[in-house]
């Protein structure tokens, strides 16, 4: 995939997620939790666009929040797919290289692909 069509298709997932916060199925709620959880080290920002937990260790109230919002990006990916002409896949690999640029906050962890957990 070419850098310039990379970058279409992360803004088309990036307004997706600014414009249609519906669409992303995330309570305020379940946010908190995992801003909470991200500061603390427990979730963190995976290459293909999904949450994923940088320890084991998550309680119940974690796993859910993350679970809700990880279904709500597949819905948004999946909409940015179809308007883009790529797949699921390449939309949430695409917001992972916009989320890592842009939101992360130093202290939080992300994993690029084929890596293991990063703190930025």
């Amino acid at each position: 995939m070419q850098g310039r069509e990379l970058i279409g298709i992360g803004a088309a997932v990036m307004a997706a997620l600014a414009l249609t916060p519906a669409a992303v199925a995330q309570t305020a709620e379940a946010k908190a939790i995992v801003d909470q959880a991200k500061a603390a080290g427990i979730v963190g920002e995976q290459a293909d666009g999904f949450l994923g937990f940088v320890t084991g260790a998550a309680d119940p109230a974690v796993r859910q929040a993350v679970e809700e919002i990880n279904a709500g990006r597949a819905q948004v990916y999946r909409e940015a797919a179809a308007r883009t002409g790529t797949t699921p896949a390449a939309a949430g690999a695409s917001a992972f290289t916009q989320v890592v640029q842009a939101r992360i906050k130093p202290g939080e962890f992300y994993k690029p692909a084929g890596g293991g957990w990063i703190r930025k």
